[in-house]
């Protein structure tokens, strides 16, 4: 018999320490994008769902070289636990590196990181308290969202147009929550080729939104990781280069290399700059010495600015099939039209619920990621995100056209047993548009 307080007699019978675990953890789930990768992963589906860089288009033997140089002339090094902070060679590296987005810095200010995903977790990690605000937009990244539940932040959203966020709705949202006496901690934004609307925000307004921040005595979360993947014209320079106090800075590797090496970057004010160190260390101890010091090599031997050029036209392919895919075969929606990154997001009939239609797609041998995936609010029904970044421009063709087979279905549904007639077509010359009402 159990002793009283043994953790299996307050289980559940799929866990037995359900009970024992912290409250966080019921912020833990999976998302739709975690959920598709089991099966869009097989080989006869055409998956414009997740957001994996296009690695072919890398120079394997350039990489392979560099590696080889690593351990040639740094294995001991390379192999040995490192700086918290990260290796200074690649951290000067990197200030050169956002040089290109308008932004000045120094190495004491930069800490590398697991990828930028494990910068983010950091962030949120030193400033969330349970309750606390977090503002983002709408919709927003589903890997943030995640972070943010994790650690029992309340996710409140702010309105996108075509131009980005709107600070209006800015103001609006944050006097709405100091009425109500909740804290917000930090605005989370993804100012160029946003994931996942595709949008970039304006110039403009750029300067705006730091001052509403800085009015309200708000840090800024800019994650920056396909600011140089444009493809007609580069993005606006990033919000640190108009404020280095008032911005934490973001970046990545993982589009512009490869995301298997997990190197990613903070550039942030000197006083968080010591705590995330701290913070780094509490978790990893460091970050990997032989990972950072093969992308220093290949960022000091190879031409690395001309392999994003490459980049830029490889995903600028890809996009100009999906937009005229979707152009020929569902003529009677509405999506965005990046001028960069990975992602178009597709507006569907208000009838839809792209969450219910994945299953039938999937069988149709196509994967998207729903809408919902990138709201906390459970919003985003009648939307969808489509990644164009790493099928083939043929294979993007095949995938749009079965897409269509489903929702063109579904809507036929509805016209045969709903009884809701027939649906309204949309204007053509909405075909690329602002984010879709449910966006707002």
């Amino acid at each position: 018999m159990e002793e009283p307080g043994t953790p299996r007699s307050v289980g559940n019978n799929l866990d037995p320490w359900y009970s024992n675990y912290a409250e966080r953890t019921a912020g833990l789930s999976a998302s739709e994008v975690r959920a598709l990768f089991a099966v869009a992963s097989r080989p006869e589906v055409v998956s414009l769902a997740g957001g994996m860089p296009n690695v072919s288009a890398l120079p394997h033997d350039v990489i392979t070289d560099s590696i080889a140089r690593v351990m040639r002339e740094q294995g001991a090094t390379a192999l040995q636990y490192g700086s918290g902070a990260g290796q200074p060679v690649l951290r000067e590296q990197i200030l050169e590196v956002m040089a290109l987005e308008g932004i000045r810095g120094t190495v004491d200010n930069v800490v590398t990181t697991v990828g930028s995903q494990q910068a983010l977790d950091l962030v949120t990690k030193l400033f969330i308290d349970p309750g606390d605000v977090i503002l983002a937009e709408a919709p927003s990244y589903v890997g943030a969202i995640g972070v943010f539940r994790s650690y029992q932040a309340s996710v409140v959203h702010v309105a996108m147009d075509d131009d980005g966020l709107i600070p209006d709705a800015l103001r609006q949202t944050i006097a709405q929550l100091r009425g109500q006496g909740r804290r917000i901690k930090f605005l989370y934004t993804i100012p160029n080729f946003h994931n996942p609307a595709g949008i970039t925000l304006s110039a403009e307004r750029r300067p705006e939104i730091l001052e509403i921040c800085r009015a309200n005595e708000i840090l800024v979360v800019e994650d920056n990781p396909y600011g140089l993947l444009y493809f007609d014209h580069p993005a606006p320079d990033a919000l640190r280069s108009i404020d280095d106090e008032g911005v934490i800075y973001l970046g990545s590797f993982s589009k512009t290399l490869a995301p298997g090496f997990r190197v990613g970057w903070v550039l942030a004010p000197h006083a968080i700059r010591e705590k995330l160190i701290l913070a780094a260390e509490s978790a990893i101890l460091s970050p990997s010495a032989f990972s950072q010091l093969t992308v220093a090599e290949y960022l000091k031997t190879a031409n690395w600015k001309g392999q994003i050029d490459t980049f830029r036209g490889v995903y600028h392919e890809r996009k100009k099939a999906m937009v005229s895919a979707l152009a020929e075969y569902l003529p009677d929606l509405t999506w965005t039209d990046p001028n960069g990154g990975f992602y178009v997001w597709l507006s569907l009939p208000d009838q839809l619920d792209s969450k219910q239609m994945l299953p039938r797609a999937v069988k149709e041998l196509v994967a998207f990621t729903p809408g919902t995936a990138f709201f906390a609010d459970g919003r985003g029904r009648h939307a969808m995100r489509l990644s164009f970044c790493h099928p083939t421009p043929e294979n993007i063709r095949v995938g749009i056209r079965r897409l269509a087979t489903v929702i063109n279905g579904e809507i036929d549904l509805l016209e045969t047993f709903a009884g809701t007639g027939m649906l309204e077509s949309r204007s053509s010359d909405r075909h690329v548009s602002t984010p879709p009402p449910n966006l707002n």
